[in-house]
């Protein structure tokens, strides 16, 4: 699979690529298949396209696929703001209902799973079904920003260095991105990306505005923490999840430590399933790809998955 020449972003596939409009913005997205809508979400240093494997696995399922750019990203909108999770989450419920349905199953990888998270608790009647992909529940991971040691393979350290104006900016795209592709390599599990994969990835990173955008993602969660919206933010979060949720995690992930991201069972009043991916750091619907399509699939057609 290959890009165009005129785009990182529209790679051909059984899949097709068209804009929506939702919430006063306009996003890309790559659909395939027919059935319950599967939004998919994607995380950072990412677009649309970590879920390409599921845009085929899920059709043949029998469910819609829909793996959306986040605002900022790929070939969504890029605006000055709107990069808080409450934003992306009334993005989410935009296109749910931009795509012609009153709910969908929510899928989010990352910070995609941050903003699923969100999702479940601001727009509950919306999500049929929540699964979240190496990913802490919000609460949890601020909890992580203060008590995790920064120096723990550079976790927090990016974090706090993405504070600083402009120069995080010209970081992420200095060399062609190379610094994305360092990422992908530190975060995941042995033998993953290949160099196909990790070019596309920075491609998609060089695309005027994304690193900023992605950027202020971060610089939003960490300097809310002590802020009104935050606080209101943090606030709505312990609202229990009521739609079935499902977390799945790579247990070799040093982005988000398993120990981080288990425990969610506690924001959830409907049923409940964790699930560790062994070989898979933090992307694990890319780097074990079988195993991770079995879970999500074996929940999904599951009619009453336990708690």
């Amino acid at each position: 699979m290959t890009s165009s020449a005129e785009s990182p972003i529209h790679i051909e596939g059984p899949w097709t690529h068209r804009s929506v409009s939702a919430n006063g913005a306009r996003f890309h997205v790559a659909e395939a298949g027919d059935g319950p809508l599967v939004l998919m979400l994607h995380g950072f240093p990412e677009f649309w396209w970590t879920w390409r494997q599921q845009l085929v696995s899920l059709p043949a399922a029998g469910f819609r696929a829909v793996a959306a750019d986040l605002r900022g990203y790929g070939g969504s909108d890029k605006p000055p703001r709107g990069y808080d999770l409450v934003t992306a989450a009334s993005d989410v419920a935009g296109l749910i209902r931009a795509l012609g349905e009153a709910n969908a199953i929510v899928v989010g990888h990352d910070w995609g799973g941050l903003v699923a998270w969100t999702v479940g608790a601001y727009f509950p009647k919306m999500v049929r079904r929540l699964a979240v992909v190496s990913a802490a529940h919000p609460l949890k991971a601020r909890g992580a920003l203060f008590a995790e040691p920064i120096t723990h393979r550079g976790r927090n350290t990016h974090l706090l260095t993405f504070q600083v104006p402009m120069l995080p900016e010209r970081q992420l795209t200095r060399n062609d991105a190379e610094l994305v592709g360092e990422m992908l390599t530190e975060w995941s599990g042995p033998g993953w990306p290949d160099l196909e994969t990790e070019l596309i990835y920075r491609r998609a990173m060089e695309i005027p505005s994304v690193a900023h955008s992605a950027l202020e993602y971060y610089r939003w969660f960490f300097r809310s923490t002590l802020r009104a919206d935050g606080l209101r933010y943090t606030q709505r979060m312990r609202v229990p999840i009521i739609a079935p949720t499902l977390q799945i995690h790579g247990a070799l992930d040093t982005r988000v430590l398993p120990g981080t991201a288990r425990g969610a069972g506690r924001h959830v009043e409907g049923s409940y399933r964790w699930r560790m991916i062994d070989g898979a750091g933090h992307f694990p619907q890319e780097e074990q790809v079988s195993k991770f399509d079995d879970e999500l699939a074996g929940w999904l057609l599951d009619p009453e998955p336990e708690r």
